[in-house]
C-alpha cells in the first residue's frame, strides 16, 4: 500500500524549492513504500519528502525520486541516492544510423547507403546515478543540491562518466548546470531512445535563474545562461568566444494539481563571430519563441506538445545541436546570418493499466534559407516513434519501440532509417 502524507503547510514552500517546480503541488502526496529510510525520522520532514517526490517539469528520461533516504534528527535536511540501470538492444533495418543507441535523424546518410542498411547494437551507457539534498532553513527557506551523471562520456558506444546536471538552489534562485529555462522538460513524449524526437527542444546550460509563482497556477522564470554555440564557417568567417549570455524567459499556467500545463517561452541571443575580410568582430541577433505543454485529458490519456520558431537557436533543437546552425555564412563574404528555424513535436500517451502504457510521437526540425551552402546541406528531419512500456514489478520496467526517421537535403534527396529497440530498466 502507499502511504498518504498531507502537505497542508508545505504546499507553497515546496513550490519555491527550485526554479523547475510547477506553480503548485497537489494537496496530498502519495509516497511509495519503495523509499528506504536509512536513518532519521521522515515524519518530521514531510515537506522535504514532497520535494523529493515531485515530478513537475521533469522529462520522462529523468530518474525517479531517490530510493535511499537519510534524514537528520530534527527533520530539517533530507539526502537521497537514486538512479536507474538501463540496458537497450536495437536492430536497424532499411537504413541505419551509425550513432550507437541515439537515433539522430540529422545523421541519416543521404542518399541511402547500401553498406549501412542494417545494424545490430546495444548499450547500457545511459544508466544514471544521482545525489539529491533538500533542506529547510529558518532564515532562507528551502534549499537544494542535485548532481546527476551517466556513462556516455566516451561517445555513443563508450562508458566514460559524464556529468549531466549539477546545481544548487536557494528559495527561488537556482545556479549551476541544469535544463535551460527555454526548455520544457515535461512536454517531451516518453521514448526508449535517449536522443528523443528531432524537433524536441533540449539543452542544459550553466545558468543563474530566478522563478516565482503568483496567482493560482501561474509561474514565471528568467535566467542568464552561458551560451553554447555551433557555427558553420568558411575562409571568410570564423568562430570566436561568446561575450553575451543567452537570456531565456517563460511564463506557465498549470491546472489539475499541476498534472497539466501550458507554457510560453522566449529566448534572446547575441552571437559573436569574426569577419576575416575586415578583420573585425561582428554580432548577430538570435531569438526564438516557443509554446509547449502537456494535458492530462483523462486519467488514462495524456497529450504532449511543443513548437518553436526563430533565428539562430539551433543549439536548442535535438536534431540541430552541434551541427552548425546557430550561424551560417551569408552570400556576402565576411558576413554571417542566423538562419530561420522551426521545430515541433506532438505526442500522446495512453495508460491501459497502472503497469502498462503506450506512447507515440511525430516530430520535425526544419532550417530555411541555407541553400547557398550546397545541395547536401540539411533541410529537415522527421522522427516518428511508437512505444510500449510494462512494469514487471514496481521498479523493473521493460519496453519495446519502433522508430522511423527521415532526413531531406536542400537538393531534394532524402535518406531514411528504421529501428526496433528493446529496453530493460531498474530504478533504485
Amino acid at each position: 500500500m502507499k502511504s498518504r502524507i498531507l502537505l497542508a503547510s508545505a504546499v507553497m514552500a515546496a513550490t519555491g524549492i527550485t526554479t523547475v517546480q510547477s506553480a503548485e503541488l497537489p494537496d496530498t502526496l502519495y509516497i511509495p513504500e519503495r523509499a528506504i529510510v536509512v536513518t532519521g525520522n521522515h515524519q518530521k520532514a514531510t515537506d522535504l519528502m514532497a520535494v523529493l517526490y515531485n515530478r513537475s517539469d521533469l522529462h520522462y528520461s529523468d530518474p525517479n525520486a531517490p530510493r535511499f533516504l537519510f534524514f537528520d534528527r530534527e527533520g530539517k535536511v533530507a539526502f537521497g541516492i537514486g538512479g536507474y540501470a538501463k540496458g537497450t538492444l536495437q536492430y536497424d533495418f532499411d537504413g541505419s544510423i551509425n550513432e550507437g543507441s541515439s537515433f539522430t535523424t540529422y545523421d541519416i546518410p543521404v542518399p541511402l547507403n547500401p553498406a549501412q542498411r542494417n545494424a545490430f547494437d546495444g548499450t547500457a551507457n545511459h544508466s544514471t546515478i544521482f545525489l539529491q539534498l533538500v533542506g529547510r532553513s529558518s532564515k532562507f527557506g528551502y534549499y537544494q543540491m542535485y548532481i546527476q551523471t551517466n556513462f556516455s562520456g566516451n561517445g555513443p558506444n563508450g562508458y566514460g562518466l559524464k556529468l549531466k546536471q549539477a546545481y544548487v538552489s536557494l528559495g527561488n534562485v537556482t545556479a549551476g548546470l541544469t535544463r535551460s529555462t527555454f526548455v520544457d522538460g515535461s512536454a517531451g513524449t516518453p521514448t526508449i531512445d535517449d536522443e528523443g524526437p528531432a524537433g524536441e527542444a533540449t539543452g542544459k546550460n550553466i545558468l543563474l535563474r530566478y522563478a516565482r509563482t503568483f496567482g493560482k497556477g501561474f509561474r514565471v522564470a528568467a535566467s542568464v545562461e552561458v551560451p553554447q554555440t555551433s557555427f558553420t564557417t568558411n575562409e571568410y568567417v570564423s568562430h570566436i568566444s561568446q561575450r553575451v549570455p543567452d537570456i531565456p524567459v517563460n511564463i506557465q499556467y498549470s491546472w489539475d494539481n499541476g498534472n497539466s500545463h501550458i507554457r510560453l517561452s522566449g529566448l534572446l541571443r547575441d552571437l559573436s563571430y569574426r569577419d576575416l575580410v575586415t578583420s573585425k568582430n561582428q554580432f548577430k541577433f538570435g531569438w526564438a519563441a516557443q509554446l509547449s505543454g502537456t494535458w492530462a485529458v483523462t486519467p488514462a490519456f495524456r497529450t504532449y506538445f511543443q513548437g518553436a520558431y526563430g533565428r539562430g537557436y539551433g543549439r536548442y533543437v535535438n536534431d540541430l545541436e552541434g551541427n552548425g546552425f546557430d550561424l551560417i555564412p551569408s552570400t556576402t563574404p565576411g558576413k554571417m546570418e542566423a538562419p530561420r528555424t522551426m521545430n515541433y513535436e506532438l505526442g500522446l500517451q495512453y495508460n491501459v493499466t497502472p503497469a502498462l502504457f503506450f506512447a507515440g510521437s511525430y516530430s520535425r526540425a526544419t532550417v530555411f534559407g541555407q541553400s547557398h551552402l550546397g545541395p547536401d546541406t540539411y533541410r529537415y528531419g522527421q522522427y516518428l516513434s511508437v512505444s510500449g512500456f510494462y512494469d514487471v514489478v514496481s521498479e523493473l520496467r521493460i519496453g519495446i519501440e519502433y522508430l522511423h526517421g527521415n532526413r531531406k537535403d536542400v537538393s531534394g534527396q532524402s535518406g531514411r532509417a528504421n529501428r526496433i529497440m528493446g529496453m530493460i530498466q531498474y530504478n533504485f
